[in-house]
């Protein structure tokens, strides 16, 4: 392992850092070795990348200090924060600070920082179509994520920036997969119109950014957006459907209904697709899928991630 480049990752037993960390260790022929950095090094899905192969370290992005030292001696960094875990958006603006000053004290060759659009270049908080989240946001995990980029910016770090997309592991763990309605029926319900939304699983997430990786100086400095499709909410509806053996109808309703659901983060889910709703042309545009498909050649479709998948989506 010594002879390998070590790229150091958080949130190494999550769904971004996890498929980055499989995406190197089931590659025999790596130049690169994996740091799997987590709170807890003895849980499961740890014990799991140790067994393959990764070095398990502990650190806590509240602890700089145990930060540095899960840096020290790496060539990259693959940086990642989940916003879900505290819905704070300052708190995801501390932990991705500590990373990047702990990432820079490393002198670290290539980071990737996993981030998103700020809406608010878009839909100024003046704009009154989408309402105002937490007084200074239109879409608080995208705006406080571009907002931290430039904790690398400033600090020089040689960073390139990912720009990824809705989960389809979102159907199983979060609560956005199919539902029954009053009438017995399932329904898939976004409020995106007509219009397509860039999704991806997450494991394919990981392995665009290793393809990144192994392009060496290629894309530092530069923003790069990843998407297995791009799919309207009638196409997900339509694969669920052959997926599950049972009609799914595309519920679409207007963001302002889907704010109202009152569910922890409706608000924020309803501006998220309202957003990639009215700026359909760019934000798909910010997710070239043949270059996606270039990174990672395993890039999975939708139909593919649910023969895998279908039986573990709840049907609510």
């Amino acid at each position: 392992m010594s002879s390998k480049k070590i790229i150091a990752i958080t949130g190494a037993t999550g769904a971004q850092g996890g498929g980055m960390a499989r995406a190197i260790l089931n590659d025999r022929n790596s130049e690169f070795a994996v740091r799997a950095i987590t709170r807890d090094p003895d849980s499961e899905k740890a014990k799991a990348l140790a067994s393959m192969g990764a070095e398990v370290v502990k650190a806590d992005l509240y602890d700089p200090a145990s930060l540095e030292k899960a840096f020290e001696g790496a060539w990259g960094a693959f940086c990642v924060t989940f916003f879900w875990a505290h819905m704070s958006a300052e708190k995801e603006q501390t932990e991705a600070r500590n990373i990047a000053q702990a990432v820079k004290k490393a002198g670290v060759k290539h980071a990737i920082w996993s981030t998103f659009e700020d809406t608010r270049e878009y839909i100024p908080l003046s704009d009154n179509r989408m309402p105002t989240l937490l007084g200074k946001y239109k879409v608080p995990h995208f705006d406080a994520k571009h907002e931290a980029n430039a904790y690398f910016t400033e600090l020089g770090i040689p960073t390139t920036f990912l720009n990824t997309s809705f989960y389809w592991e979102n159907l199983i763990y979060f609560g956005a997969g199919p539902a029954k309605g009053p009438d017995g029926k399932l329904y898939f319900t976004l409020p995106l119109g007509d219009k397509k939304m860039p999704s991806i699983t997450s494991e394919d997430i990981g392995k665009c950014a290793y393809g990144i990786f192994k392009r060496g100086n290629e894309f530092i400095g530069k923003t790069v957006g990843v998407a297995g499709e791009h799919l309207t909410g009638y196409q997900f509806a339509s694969s669920l459907s052959k997926a599950l053996g049972t009609e799914v109808i595309y519920n679409k309703v207007t963001p302002d209904v889907y704010r109202g659901f009152g569910f922890p983060g409706a608000d924020e889910m309803g501006n998220m697709c309202q957003f990639k709703a009215d700026f359909e042309e760019i934000y798909c545009g910010h997710r070239n899928l043949a270059l996606c498909r270039e990174l990672n050649p395993e890039l999975m479709t939708f139909d593919q991630w649910l023969i895998k998948n279908a039986d573990r989506i709840p049907l609510g």
